[in-house]
């Protein structure tokens, strides 16, 4: 442990934590959109098991780092498959896959519900069933982010007791600020919206990078960035409108 308390590795945690903090950031919107839609009782319930499984696996990943970096190698090449691209698929290149196929599935699902103005049935004799299923759908794609969580880390430091310390402190963040971002994403429709076309687009992305189509994290999270300026300005124009009408109807 005497190893964690170097300049080097306290530099290290702090750096590791913030990255893992913004690459949760597609984590807490997914978490917050799916406990959302479960009964205010229920809401809290959901978002802490979700960002605690997603501490409890990414540590326990840990203890398996030479499995997560071994997901790295071919396991096989798509023409073995009678397909014509000569790429090879990995263990890592099937997680992202299927992590991006459910992503894409639930999000679109979620938009598909919202334009029909369709909700969940949310009775009494439902809401077990309703949580744990959340709870599950939370566990999944915790699963898939933590992979690729896990190998941005091993990518920056090899100490084992700093990762688990970033993660930590990641989670703690998280955990703070998660009720925040779900009660404003669910008091804002067109918020909710926006963030349900970034998971499809991180979705969508996944996909591409299982097939080996890399695009740089840094582009995906300024064009995040930057819708969500624009929406919080639209925000804030239909506010001031909405005050303008008030005070004309009050003058009248």
């Amino acid at each position: 442990m005497q190893e964690l308390f170097t300049t080097a590795a306290l530099t290290s945690v702090l750096t590791l934590t913030l990255l893992e903090v913004v690459l949760g950031v597609d984590n807490i919107i997914f978490i917050s959109i799916i406990s959302g839609k479960l009964p205010e009782k229920d809401q809290k319930k959901a978002r802490n098991a979700g960002l605690i499984s997603a501490m409890i696996i990414r540590i326990g990943l840990l203890f398996v780092l030479g499995w997560i970096l071994g997901l790295e190698k071919d396991l096989f090449n798509l023409q073995d498959l009678g397909l014509p691209w000569d790429m090879g698929m990995s263990g890592k290149n099937l997680i992202l896959l299927g992590g991006g196929v459910f992503l894409l599935y639930k999000s679109t699902t979620e938009i598909h519900h919202k334009l029909e103005g369709e909700e969940d049935d949310m009775g009494s004799d439902k809401v077990a069933s309703s949580l744990s299923r959340a709870v599950l759908d939370i566990t999944v794609i915790n699963i898939i982010f933590s992979i690729d969580s896990i190998i941005t880390a091993v990518g920056m430091t090899s100490i084992i007791a700093v990762m688990a310390a970033s993660i930590i402190l990641s989670t703690i963040v998280m955990l703070i600020f998660a009720k925040s971002v779900g009660d404003f994403v669910e008091s804002h429709p067109t918020v909710k919206m926006l963030a349900l076309s970034f998971l499809v687009m991180i979705g969508t992305l996944l996909v591409a990078e299982a097939f080996h189509v890399h695009v740089p994290k840094g582009y995906v999270y300024f064009a995040m960035a930057f819708s969500f300026i624009v929406e919080m300005l639209n925000i804030r124009l239909r506010k001031n409108a909405a005050k303008k009408v008030h005070l004309h109807k009050h003058m009248k």
